[in-house]
C-alpha cells in the first residue's frame, strides 16, 4: 500500500491527531478489506460476526481480534509459498503459541518502521552495542521466537555486537572490560529484556570487575516485567537503581507484541508510551465497550504494518490508560498511554519470562 511509504518519508511522530484519525480511518478498513479477501480464517471470524466489510467505518466499529486467536488459528493473508518467516510468541513450557506469518514485503516493512522509530533515539549512525543476553548463535532463520527475534531485529541498530552473558549465564567480565575500553567514552547502545537487565546489571554485576561507567550508553529494554513484579520492582525503581549503580541515565523502556512486530511503541523521557505515525490505541472494559481517556482497560492496537497476516487491529490482554493532557514536555505528536501490567489469570508470556 503506497501510503505507508509516504508517511515512512517523514518524522514517526509527526501527525497530528485530526490527520492520523483519518488517514487510520481510511488504511485499517482498507487493511480489513485486504485480510477479508485472502484469509479464509479471518473471512470466517468477521462473517460470523455480520459486519458489513464494504462499509467504512470508525476505527474504533472494525472488528478487532482478540490476541489469543493467533495461537488457536494459522493466520495468514498470503499464499503460502510467499511465507518466508514465522515469528513465535515465548511462552511456558507445554503452552501455545502465537504463529506470526511473515511474507518478504512484511517482513521488509517491519525493518523499515522499527529503524525509522529508532533513529530518532539512536542516530542515523549504528552504535556499538551491548547485548544483555546469551550469543544467538544457529539462529533457525524462517522459525524463531520473540525474545530471539527482537535481539536480532535490534541488532541492525548496533556494530561490534557484544553479549554480555556466556553459555551459562553469567557475566562475561573479560568481554564487557573489552567493550568499555574500546567504547566506553563515546554514545553506545545497549539492548535488552528488562528482567534480564536487572538481574545482571543491577544484581549480579560487581563494579570492582569493571573499569568504566556508562554514562555515555543509551538503554533500551522491554519485556520480562512479570518476574520484576513478583519482586515489587517498578519501572520507577528500574531506572533509579541503575542510574545509581552505573551512572546510565538514557534509559527507554519499549512496549511491544510479535504480533505487531515492527510497530512498537517507545517511552519517552517523561515516561509515558508514544503511538507512532504507524500505529495507534483504544482502551476497552471487560464487556468490550471503549472507554474514555484516564479509564483502565484492555489496550486495543492498531498497526498499519500487518499485510500478510491479520495483526492490524487486535485486542491484548494487557491493561493500559490513555493519558489526556498529559504533562510532557516531548514534541512528539501520537496518543500518550501507560502499561499496567496483565489480567491477573491471563497465561503468563513475554519474549522474556521464559527461557
Amino acid at each position: 500500500m503506497r501510503e505507508l511509504e509516504k508517511i515512512l518519508l517523514e518524522d514517526p511522530y509527526s501527525m497530528d491527531k485530526q490527520n492520523k484519525d483519518i488517514f487510520f480511518k481510511n488504511y485499517i478498513n482498507k487493511l480489513t478489506i485486504h485480510h477479508y479477501n485472502n484469509s479464509k480464517e479471518y473471512k470466517k471470524l468477521i462473517n460470523h460476526l455480520s459486519y458489513a466489510i464494504k462499509k467504512k467505518n470508525e476505527i474504533n466499529k472494525i472488528p478487532f481480534l482478540p490476541v489469543r486467536l493467533f495461537k488457536e488459528l494459522n493466520l495468514y493473508s498470503v499464499k503460502k509459498d510467499k511465507i518466508i518467516k514465522v515469528l513465535n510468541s515465548s511462552g511456558t513450557s507445554g503452552n501455545k503459541t502465537s504463529k506470526i506469518y511473515l511474507d518478504k514485503i512484511n517482513a521488509l516493512n517491519q525493518v523499515k518502521v522499527l529503524q525509522k522509530i529508532m533513529n530518532r533515539m539512536l542516530g542515523k549512525e549504528r552504535l556499538p552495542m551491548l547485548i544483555i543476553d546469551r550469543n544467538i548463535k544457529n539462529i533457525n532463520r524462517t522459525n524463531f521466537n520473540a525474545r530471539v527475534a527482537a535481539i536480532n531485529g535490534f541488532s541492525i541498530f548496533g556494530r561490534n555486537h557484544t553479549f554480555l552473558l556466556d553459555e551459562n549465564n553469567n557475566i562475561n567480565y573479560d568481554e564487557l572490560n573489552k567493550f568499555l575500553s574500546r567504547y566506553g567514552n563515546s554514545k553506545f547502545f545497549i539492548f535488552g529484556f528488562t528482567s534480564f537487565i536487572f538481574e545482571n546489571l543491577i544484581e549480579k554485576l560487581k563494579m570492582n570487575k569493571i573499569k568504566l561507567d556508562f554514562k555515555n550508553a543509551i538503554l533500551l529494554h522491554g519485556g520480562g516485567w512479570k518476574k520484576l513484579e513478583n519482586k515489587k520492582i517498578s519501572n520507577k525503581t528500574f531506572k533509579k537503581e541503575i542510574s545509581k549503580k552505573l551512572n546510565l541515565k538514557n534509559v527507554f523502556n519499549y512496549y511491544g507484541l510479535v504480533e505487531q512486530t515492527g510497530s512498537i511503541f517507545v517511552e519517552c523521557k517523561c515516561g509515558y508510551f508514544i503511538a507512532s505515525n504507524f500505529s495507534d490505541v483504544l482502551i476497552r472494559d471487560s464487556n468490550f465497550n471503549l472507554l474514555k481517556n484516564n479509564q483502565k482497560g484492555f489496550l486495543q492496537l492498531f498497526s498499519l504494518l500487518p499485510t500478510s497476516y491479520p495483526g492490524h487491529n487486535i485486542l491484548t490482554e494487557d491493561i493500559g490508560e490513555i493519558i489526556q493532557n498529559a504533562k510532557c514536555s516531548c514534541s512528539m505528536q501520537g496518543k500518550r498511554f501507560l502499561v499496567h501490567g496483565r489480567i491477573e489469570k491471563a497465561e503468563i508470556r513475554g519474549c522474556s519470562d521464559a527461557e
